[in-house]
This record gives structure tokens, C-alpha cells and sequence, in this order.
């Protein structure tokens, strides 16, 4: 519902709603790009040991700067790279706020490239940052002299570039980050949450960061990881980089629970990582058989699939609601995103996505 006028709320949050996709019990969930398949009973028998353990000495205060955790982020992530070269905090949704405040704000700008996460925007508004988006191509890559010109032209503070992006699935070739990185007068974010996702041969930005300081590679253990209860992000980048982020930080952002289920979720890495080369090829028959039937693929590195092109897609999205399936309604119009579920969902999917729109 609207706020009622006697709110104080800043007059430009006035009208807005909270970010949130549907969550709709009882419904086959393929709408929020989770990993279906949960930790296992060793894993989460073993984050329930560190919870305790934490638990006993929840009277006093966290680790402020989450070493530990950070240190393993950092072993998990390779790339020569230490704790000092890594941040966490709940979430990269806060990952990317805390980017926002420490390099975006008031007569600054940030850019990026349209389709792409649509809480980019908000980050540039709660953080008065002048938010500028610029086209990605009809395949949903960016062009890289397109986005040469654009960053010449508005001069920005932030970039945020997404790869693989979300909702598109679309991976950025490493070229096209650097001719980004070599024309951005500011920060550089690329935003990997989906990396663990790629098809293999396809870049991590995390290669750039020993040649290019201003450059952030930020990541989720939501996805892969099948943590994102845990609410856990973080960012890789220069140490320098790294403390700037440390000043807008709020004082025990992360909790001693939070640090202790993400580093022992982390000793089980191996395990928890397991599913992503089924998920993978899930994705690629999800791809396929959608092609097979006619529609429009957006082509995907992440654990989701874009499709279309529907004269009324929220017709479909209800359709597919009254039988139980949820996916998502975002991205260009005309277009729907589903995330890869385990072979009963995606059974249940195809069968309600023949009945709603039979070809």
C-alpha cells in the first residue's frame, strides 16, 4: 500500500515500493535463481556445530572485519589473493550499497548497461548517486565501443558491469572489461554472483585485478553455494580498495552466526560445489527444449534461462502460477526468466508451460 502523506519519507522514495520478487508458498519456486538442492545433513550438521560454538559467545561482539572468513574467501577464490584482498558483508546486495557509498553519492554517477539487475538503479538512488544506463545489444551483449563512448561521455564514478548477467545469463568476454577498465576514470565493479555457473573456457574477471587497482570482482555464496539463507557476499579487489569499503561499513556488520555458518560451509566447498555441473547441463536441456519449441533464448553462463517473446507474458507467468510453477516476470517485455530446479521441477515446468502456451 502507498504511505499515507503524513510520512516524512524523502519526498523522491515517496511512491516506491520495496524491491522483492512474489514468494508464494506451496508453489514450485523457479523464480529467484536459488541452487534446489539443499546442504547436505554433514554440511549443515557441521554449520550447526560453528553456530554453537559461536552461540556461547554471542555477549560479546563479532570479529569486526571477519578475518577468518575473509582469509577462506580469499584461499576458495585463488588468484594469489589474502583476506586483505577481500570484504564480505550480508549479501553482495550490500556489497553493492557499500560500493555505492564509498565511491558513488551526491555529483557523482554510475553506469551501467540495460537489461541488467534492477537493484542497480536503487543502490544509485538510496545513495544519491546520478544513475545513468546505458543499451546493451538485441543479443543482450555489451558492445564494447558503445560502452567506451558512453563511459567518455558521462565521465562516471562507478561502473557496474554483470557477468554473467542477471536476468539475461549473458557472460562478458574479458576484452570488453578491460576496454571498460581502461577508459573508467573511477571503479570498475564486475558482479560474478553466477560465476561458479559458467560454461567452461568462459573468464573470471578475477584475472584482471593484479594489473588493474580500481577494478572490483564481487561474488554470493547464495547461488553455488546453496547458502543464500546465510546471506553472504563478497568482493575481491585491491587492499586499498578494500579499505575504502571498511569506512562506510557499519560497526559489526556481520554477525558472529553469519561468519561462522559461511566459514564452515567454506571447509565443505568441494561438496557443496557438487551440484553445479548438473545444474549446468540442466540448463543447457532447459535451453534447448524451449529453442526446440519455438521461443526466443537468451544465451546463458548463469543458473537461469531468459525466454520469449509473449504478446502478454503476465498472462503466462498467471498461467503457469495456477499450476503451481512460479518463475519470474522481469527483464525487456515480452520476455520471462526461469531458474534451473532439480528434475522433478523442471518436469513440472515443461508440462505446465505446454498447457499455458501450447506451439
Amino acid at each position: 500500500m502507498p504511505l499515507p502523506e503524513w510520512v516524512p519519507i524523502r519526498e523522491d522514495l515517496r511512491g516506491y515500493e520495496p524491491y522483492g520478487a512474489p514468494q508464494l508458498p506451496d508453489l514450485i519456486s523457479l523464480n529467484v535463481n536459488e541452487n534446489p538442492y539443499a546442504p547436505s545433513e554433514a554440511v549443515a550438521d557441521d554449520i550447526a556445530a560453528a553456530v554453537r560454538a559461536a552461540a556461547l559467545g554471542l555477549n560479546r561482539y563479532p570479529d569486526r572485519e571477519a578475518t577468518e572468513l575473509r582469509e577462506r574467501l580469499a584461499q576458495y577464490l585463488g588468484h594469489d589473493l589474502t583476506g586483505d584482498h577481500v570484504w564480505a558483508a550480508n549479501g553482495s546486495n550490500e556489497v553493492m550499497l557499500q560500493i555505492l557509498q564509498a565511491f558513488g553519492g551526491p555529483g557523482r554517477t554510475a553506469v551501467s548497461f540495460a537489461p541488467t539487475y534492477s537493484m542497480y538503479p536503487e543502490y544509485a538512488r538510496d545513495t544519491h548517486t546520478r544513475w545513468v544506463a546505458g543499451r546493451r545489444a538485441d543479443d543482450f551483449t555489451v558492445d564494447p565501443q558503445a560502452a567506451v563512448e558512453l563511459i567518455k561521455a558521462e565521465q562516471p564514478d562507478v561502473v557496474l558491469l554483470t557477468s554473467p548477467n542477471n536476468p539475461t545469463g549473458t557472460a562478458l568476454p574479458l576484452a570488453t572489461v578491460e576496454a571498460v577498465l581502461d577508459v573508467a576514470p573511477g571503479v570498475v565493479v564486475v558482479d560474478e554472483a553466477y560465476a561458479e555457473f559458467r560454461r567452461a573456457g568462459t573468464p573470471t574477471a578475477l584475472e584482471l585485478l593484479d594489473t588493474h587497482p580500481r577494478l572490483l570482482v564481487t561474488r554470493t555464496m547464495s547461488k553455488a553455494f546453496a547458502l543464500a539463507g546465510g546471506r553472504v557476499g563478497y568482493v575481491a579487489a585491491d587492499p586499498a580498495v578494500i579499505d575504502a569499503l571498511r569506512i562506510v561499513r557499519l560497526p559489526y556488520h556481520l554477525s558472529a552466526v553469519t561468519q561462522a555458518a559461511a566459514t564452515a560451509a567454506l571447509a565443505h566447498a568441494d561438496e557443496l560445489l557438487a551440484q553445479v555441473d548438473a545444474l549446468r547441463e540442466a540448463r543447457d536441456e532447459l535451453a534447448a527444449w524451449l529453442a526446440g519449441r519455438g521461443y526466443d533464448v537468451a544465451e546463458s553462463d548463469a543458473n537461469f534461462v531468459l525466454f520469449g517473446r509473449f504478446a502478454d507474458r503476465h498472462a503466462v507467468w498467471q498461467g503457469l502460477v495456477d499450476r503451481g510453477v512460479l518463475i519470474r516476470e522481469t527483464g525487456p517485455e515480452g520476455w520471462l526468466r526461469v531458474s534451473v530446479g532439480t528434475p522433478e521441477e523442471m518436469d513440472a515446468f515443461y508440462t505446465a508451460l505446454m498447457e499455458v502456451d501450447p506451439r
